[in-house]
C-alpha cells in the first residue's frame, strides 16, 4: 500500500524553497524623497537620535533577521547622509526586497517583513535647532573647555569617514558627547555632523567609554556629515 502511494509523496528537503516563488514580489530602487511627519512636540537633534538609537536597540527583538536590520540601519545611516548610492549597495547586497522603493518597508529572501518608522528615516518638520538656546551654546563651551580631572588620560584612535586618522586626548568616564566636542575643539568639525561608531554600533551621547568595553589601542569610527574641513586640513 505505501509503495503503491510513493509516487505522489515528495517529503520535504531543507534545499527547497517554494515559499520563495509564492511571495516573490516587485523590487523598486531606493528613492530620493524621504516621508514627511511631524512630532507630537517640537524635537531636538539629540531627542531624534535618541530614539533613533532606542529603535535599533529594540529592533533586533522584532520579527526577522539579525543580519537584515544591520543592513537596515546601515543603510538608513547612508540615506542620513544623503548617500543614496552607498544605501543602495547595502540592500542590494543584502538581498531585501523594495517594494516602493523606500525602507519604510521591505522584505528579506525568506519572505520576512520588515517596517521602519518615518523618524529613522527622515527628521520632523518641527525639529528645532540645539543651538538656539544661549544657555545651551554655554553648556557646550563648557564641554568643549573641561576642567582638569585627575582620572588618567590616553590618546584615543579615532578614524574619520573621509579616511583620516588622528588621536584625542580622552578618559574611561568621558562621554561620546564630551568626545564629539573635544573633536570639534581640535578639527573644527560641528559635533551635530559626528556620528560615532564602535564594534559596528553607534554610540549615543551619553555612553561613557568605560561602557563601550574599549582598549586603548583600538579605533573609533566617525562618519562625518560634512567633511569639508577635514578635505581642507588634508590638503594643506
Amino acid at each position: 500500500m505505501g509503495v503503491t502511494n510513493s509516487r505522489d509523496y515528495h517529503p520535504y528537503h531543507p534545499s527547497q524553497s517554494p515559499i520563495k516563488v509564492g511571495l516573490k514580489r516587485r523590487n523598486e530602487s531606493l528613492k530620493k524623497e524621504r516621508p514627511k511627519w511631524k512630532s507630537e512636540y517640537p524635537m531636538t537633534e539629540g531627542q531624534l537620535r535618541s530614539k533613533r538609537d532606542e529603535f535599533w536597540d529594540t529592533a533586533p527583538a522584532f520579527d526577522g533577521r539579525k543580519e537584515i536590520w544591520d543592513a537596515l540601519r546601515a543603510a538608513a545611516v547612508a540615506i542620513d547622509l544623503n548617500n543614496l548610492e552607498l544605501a543602495q549597495a547595502i540592500v542590494d547586497g543584502a538581498c531585501i526586497t523594495l517594494p516602493h522603493g523606500t525602507l519604510t518597508e521591505s522584505y528579506d529572501e525568506l519572505g520576512n517583513r520588515y517596517q521602519l518608522p518615518a523618524y529613522i528615516l527622515a527628521a520632523p518638520t518641527n525639529l528645532i535647532s540645539e543651538h538656539t538656546n544661549d544657555s545651551e551654546v554655554s553648556d557646550q563651551k563648557e564641554q568643549k573647555w573641561p576642567l582638569p580631572h585627575p582620572k588618567e588620560e590616553f590618546q584615543l584612535r579615532v578614524r574619520l569617514s573621509c579616511g583620516k586618522d588622528l588621536r584625542i586626548s580622552a578618559s574611561m568616564s568621558d562621554s561620546i558627547s564630551q568626545l564629539k566636542m573635544a573633536l570639534q575643539g581640535q578639527e573644527d568639525i560641528d559635533a551635530a555632523h559626528q556620528r560615532w561608531f564602535f564594534a559596528g554600533k553607534l554610540l549615543t551621547d551619553k555612553t561613557r567609554l568605560q561602557d563601550t568595553k574599549i582598549q586603548k589601542d583600538f579605533v573609533v569610527q566617525v562618519i562625518v556629515n560634512n567633511c569639508s574641513p577635514v578635505t581642507k586640513l588634508i590638503a594643506n
